[in-house]
């Protein structure tokens, strides 16, 4: 069989002393887990207290006598799912017997009532409902389970528990605890959590400690889980569980183990099963103690519910988690929500969830496959939770001060690196925002510049078929909000007209890839623009749509962005980048630009001496680790180019993207990550990018006016109107005008500066134009109904 520790590590964890494995099992802790120590606010449901084990420790099981009913109805299971989901909770524990129908008829009579003809029938049932009308993720711990039965409970549940307890056989016997208990045969149990690894079920496992078995059995308890795990890769935690003795059972009078016997199981647990491995404690069972056990190489407090009790310990209440986040900031540690499957699987969801269940665990994810800290979402006119109070901590050995250091140095951090920054929580991502602050200071001072300008989004009509897209037409979208439309030549100058009369400085324009565009619409476009207002900046045309043009005209990229540099094209918006990771884009934009063609075309647009912005879209189905090549792309496009203006993070607004409503990603970033991607750029792009401008149409003011005291030093344009977001679902995006720029710029402290595209200055005169506008005109877009007939030739009067 596989050895997960070897004899000699093996014999020096039985000799050594306490202190010495602690120390060894909160060095591994760290390499695996660094600071993070989780929990999952959960609500606890117990399906029925009957069981057909009879357990000699157990208060949890009862007879049929001395219950009022069988079985939770279905009405009490969602009432106190209700109230687990409106405290905050992301999941619900169902804990139940063993089979009881197998040994009490009043439970096959109960189910018979309830319409089904098992246990784990009822379960299944009760579990979609949940789901389905609740939203929260069911955590089921039914016992001992086959294949098929792991399989089909798999459908309506991300993950499942099955507690080993021992694998002391003689612990079955006449006088042992689990003497008369089928289910706690250890070859059974064992097999089952074998079953759940083949059916590919994350499962909770674990020891329970002080009911008679030796220190020796205990860690055979802990090689056969970590061989099992070895093979199949499946139990997300481990838990040591200390024995509690209980009132009105056989073990009423069992000495309980003492806490120093708890701690080196908890050490023995971690140096067996090795960093990676989450080791759980109940937090109920020890408090008073939590300091201790997080020295020992603990990393989760397991759930812990602000709505229910402990139904196996009930005299043990749960610890409130605000005090739990004390003792564990007091330990060295940062408290961290997670869900019920563990970040790791939730990152491979692909092998891990079944499909059914993938839309609901992303909803409730962030990034890196932790639970989302709170309710706000990029696009919503949501106010965000307030800015957390800095703590006083321990000093950790693994800060990110070094890295932020290191990055203000002007130093190239590396790709795990960057991500370490990105996943700092708690006291290290304040501190991470502070260095970013600093950096931004040092580097800009406080003046904080915003540029007056209207978009025009010349159609929504596009062949492409990227999934994140809300804004653009084609045969798969005609649900999504707005109908299909194209501006025409005069109204496009009709608008940028507008707009200087208005006080802008520059017309930024996209669109769809309509199929009858080519290379000379977009020539005859800047033509129209600069015709109307020849003063006005053109900010125009994203990679994507300079390399469908050059192609379409048969001319090199350079040729092209000569062209339109020609007829008055002023600089490119960094647009269509998404994320700069091909494999997240083989499943966000197949049919786009690669990476590479993306860097290219903004390299020759730096060549030939049109500057361009730069972006990245986040929050959806991506990770860390793609922010961080994304941002190792960018500073070394600009080291080589210096063409890059500035730095736009664009939060993903999921609310009517396809990609989203399909179920296939996460509701956008979370404010954490929002702050955290203006800082992590303001440092990682240091010294080549040293703007960092952030997106109020997405974020909203008040998150805005967070990022500018998080690395960020520009808002970006007031934007007379905007199509893009808006169709995703946002709240904000239409005008942001200088009055309240400045209103809000001033607020933090900081000095408003309106000025043009490229960083330039605005004429007092025409900057006074913007202060007090006339009325916006109607904007008329011509109806492209036709599209999907063709090439639109005699409705896109822009061709």
């Amino acid at each position: 069989m596989t050895e997960i520790i070897d004899a000699r590590s093996l014999e020096w964890l039985r000799q050594a002393p306490l202190n010495d494995l602690m120390a060894q099992a909160a060095v591994l802790r760290d390499e695996g887990f660094g600071r993070v120590v989780t929990h999952s606010r959960k609500v606890f449901i117990p399906l029925t207290h009957l069981c057909r084990d009879v357990c000699h420790y157990c208060t949890f099981a009862q007879t049929p006598k001395r219950l009022p009913q069988a079985y939770l109805s279905a009405d009490e299971i969602l009432a106190v799912a209700r109230q687990g989901r409106d405290a905050g909770c992301r999941e619900v524990l169902f804990t139940l017997g063993d089979r009881p129908e197998r040994r009490y008829e009043a439970a096959r009579v109960a189910l018979r009532e309830l319409g089904h003809e098992s246990t784990l029938s009822y379960l299944y049932a009760m579990s979609k409902r949940v789901l389905e009308e609740i939203g929260l993720l069911p955590h089921l711990n039914p016992g001992v389970l086959s294949d098929e039965e792991f399989l089909k409970l798999r459908e309506v549940a991300p993950s499942m528990g099955l507690m080993l307890e021992s694998s002391a056989a003689r612990l079955c016997e006449r006088g042992g605890p689990h003497y008369g208990s089928p289910d706690k045969n250890p070859a059974v149990r064992l097999s089952s959590i074998r079953a759940a690894g083949e059916a590919r079920v994350p499962l909770t496992s674990g020891i329970l400690i002080g009911i008679g078995e030796t220190r020796e059995e205990r860690l055979q308890s802990l090689i056969e889980l970590g061989r099992l795990h070895a093979v199949h890769g499946h139990i997300q935690e481990v838990i040591v569980q200390n024995f509690v003795p209980k009132p009105g059972t056989k073990m009423r009078a069992a000495p309980v183990p003492s806490f120093e016997d708890l701690l080196w199981t908890v050490a023995a647990a971690r140096i067996v099963l090795g960093s990676r491995m989450s080791i759980q404690v109940p937090p109920n069972l020890n408090d008073g103690r939590l300091r201790e056990l997080v020295a020992a190489g603990l990393n989760d407090w397991g759930g812990v519910s602000p709505v229910t009790p402990d139904h196996v310990n009930p005299e043990s209440p749960w610890p409130h988690l605000e005090h739990l986040e004390n003792e564990t900031r007091e330990a060295g540690g940062t408290l961290v929500q997670r869900l019920t499957v563990y970040p790791a699987y939730v990152r491979n969801l692909d092998t891990w969830i079944d499909p059914r269940l993938r839309p609901y665990v992303l909803r409730h994810a962030d990034s890196d496959g932790f639970a989302r800290e709170d309710a706000w979402c990029a696009g919503r006119d949501v106010e965000p939770p307030p800015a957390p109070r800095r703590q006083s901590v321990v000093a950790s050995p693994y800060s990110l001060r070094s890295l932020a250091h290191k990055a203000q140095d002007g130093d190239e951090l590396e790709e795990l690196e960057i991500a370490e920054l990105f996943r700092a929580r708690g006291d290290d991502q304040l501190r991470i925002e502070q260095a970013a602050d600093e950096l931004r200071i040092a580097t800009c001072g406080d003046e904080v510049t915003y540029v007056v300008n209207r978009n025009i989004n010349y159609t929504n009509v596009c062949t492409y078929k990227c999934t994140f897209c809300a804004f653009s037409k084609g045969k798969s979208a005609e649900d999504l909000r707005g109908q299909p439309y194209v501006v025409d030549l005069d109204e496009i100058g009709r608008r940028a007209r507008e707009a200087w009369e208005r006080g802008a400085t520059e017309v930024c324009m996209q669109g769809g890839i309509h199929p009858a565009f080519t290379g000379s619409t977009y020539l005859e476009i800047c033509r129209a623009v600069k015709a109307a207002a020849p003063e006005m900046h053109l900010h125009a045309f994203s990679p994507l749509e300079v390399s469908q043009g050059a192609r379409t005209l048969g001319l090199t990229i350079e040729r092209f962005l000569r062209e339109l540099q020609t007829v008055g094209l002023g600089s490119l918006p960094g647009t269509a980048a998404e994320i700069l990771d091909d494999d997240v884009r083989a499943r966000l934009c197949p049919d786009k630009i690669r990476t590479q063609q993306w860097l290219d075309v903004v390299a020759t647009a730096h060549r030939v001496g049109l500057p361009t912005t730069s972006t990245i879209m986040f929050g959806h189905l991506e990770g860390v680790e793609s922010w961080a090549r994304h941002l190792l792309r960018l500073r070394r496009l600009q080291q080589r180019t210096g063409g890059i203006t500035e730095f736009v993070p664009l939060p993903f607004v999921h609310m009517e993207a396809p990609l989203y409503r399909r179920g296939g990603a996460r509701p956008g970033p979370t404010l954490r990550e929002v702050l955290l991607m203006h800082a992590v750029a303001r440092l990682v792009l240091h010294p080549f990018i040293t703007r960092i401008q952030v997106s109020w149409t997405k974020a909203g003011p008040t998150v805005a006016a967070r990022a500018l005291a998080a690395g960020a030093n520009d808002l970006g344009g007031t934007l007379m109107n905007e199509s893009i977001s808006r169709a995703a679902g946002a709240a904000h995006g239409q005008e942001f005008p200088p009055q309240r720029m400045h209103a809000l710029i001033r607020s933090l402290g900081r000095q408003p500066r309106q000025r043009t595209t490229l960083y330039g200055s605005v004429t007092p005169e025409h900057g006074a134009l913007a202060w007090s506008p006339p009325a916006l005109q109607p904007a008329f877009n011509r109806s492209a109904r036709g599209y999907a007939r063709g090439p639109l030739k005699q409705e896109v009067s822009v061709t």
